[in-house]
């Protein structure tokens, strides 16, 4: 089962709305089949797998890192393919909450008479396909919010210098988070700052995961980075209709990019849980969100992000500098949001700490 959690890894980033499986077929220890969800979500795991094993697949062991689909789509159900194939037992981590699934896999298996497990390493595979689930449970992509900042947590100089703050093992180490997740987000603010590409670069990935961009107005340089990468990437904008004029959204929309309503919240920018719903009812199960602070702090105070991935670097910039975060408007430190420390790293001369919501543990 951790070969098959380690092979599901593989689809992170690639393979949404699906889930990311990874299937291991063997007999006393032989590894006969091996195979995880591909590229677009189609073929699955299972399939794959089989595929591999052949007829030696017939009274193996099939391990899988999520109960294997019972509902007929682009391809048959992967459960009725594992009876067909004749293996005498399926080894399943996590139950499918997907209403199209939900048990169905795991009872079709059962009833054929074949042997069958459930729960050997669940948390891991929970943790593995957690944005995933929870687009499933709460229609919305599980949020990771990266943060590159100073030690007195600046992320630029008063004069708006934030290149780079870091050094060159961390900013590789991003580009890594970016191929691993569905869309990469930040803020128009942000957008018209930086002028950044948003893309994934120096991992030979032909893969590359949508840029979503949060603009009331759709007001973003139209010879920027973001422009100049359509043919690279999918670029999906969030605005506000009724603040855009209709001449702009159509020039964008020449351009190659996919419009994405959401209403305004009530500070005047675009309502947080609106728009991770947008994201979600379009498919996306995780989103890495690389700022600014105006759109990292909305997230943080609708309890939207889920996970926080810090990089730390050894240098200080002062009160003057532009701070990772916008204001939360807190009064007391009973309402700040709080996050529990599961991993540090020392990528270069620079510090990687990764936190979970404090709720979810």
């Amino acid at each position: 089962m951790a070969l098959a959690l380690a092979l599901a890894g593989r689809g992170l980033g690639r393979v949404w709305p699906n889930p990311a499986v990874g299937c291991v077929i063997e007999r006393d220890g032989r590894i006969l089949g091996r195979g995880w969800t591909q590229p677009g979500g189609r073929p699955h795991a299972e399939a794959v797998a089989l595929a591999e094993a052949g007829p030696m697949a017939r009274g193996a062991t099939a391990h899988v890192s999520l109960e294997p689909c019972a509902h007929h789509g682009a391809t048959p159900p992967c459960a009725a393919a594992l009876v067909a194939a004749g293996v005498a037992h399926v080894v399943s981590a996590l139950e499918d909450p997907d209403p199209r699934v939900a048990g169905r896999g795991h009872a079709l298996i059962a009833a054929a008479r074949v042997g069958l497990t459930t729960g050997v390493m669940a948390a891991e595979a929970a943790r593995l396909n957690a944005g995933f689930l929870m687009h499933r449970r709460l229609g919305r992509p599980l949020v990771t919010l990266k943060l590159a900042a100073s030690l007195d947590g600046r992320i630029a100089t008063s004069a708006g210098e934030s290149r780079w703050i870091t050094g060159p093992a961390a900013r590789a180490r991003v580009h890594l988070m970016r191929a691993r997740h569905d869309a990469v987000l930040v803020g128009g603010g942000t957008a018209r700052a930086d002028d950044p590409a948003l893309t994934v670069r120096g991992l030979g990935t032909g893969w590359q995961p949508v840029r979503a961009v949060a603009t009331r107005s759709l007001d973003l340089p139209a010879d920027g980075a973001l422009a100049a990468g359509l043919a690279l990437a999918p670029l999906w904008l969030l605005h506000d209709p009724a603040a855009t004029p209709a001449a702009r959204a159509a020039a964008w929309t020449a351009r190659g990019a996919r419009l994405l309503a959401v209403a305004a919240g009530g500070t005047g920018g675009l309502d947080p849980p609106a728009m991770l719903a947008v994201l979600g009812a379009a498919g996306l199960t995780r989103v890495l969100c690389e700022g600014g602070g105006q759109l990292a702090a909305a997230l943080l105070a609708a309890g939207l992000v889920d996970r926080i991935s810090l990089f730390s670097a050894g240098l200080a910039l002062g009160a003057d500098g532009r701070p990772a975060l916008g204001g939360l408007g807190l009064a007391a430190l009973a309402a700040a949001p709080r996050f529990r420390l599961t991993g540090v790293e020392r990528l270069g001369p620079d510090l990687m700490s990764e936190w979970e919501r404090a709720e979810a543990a």
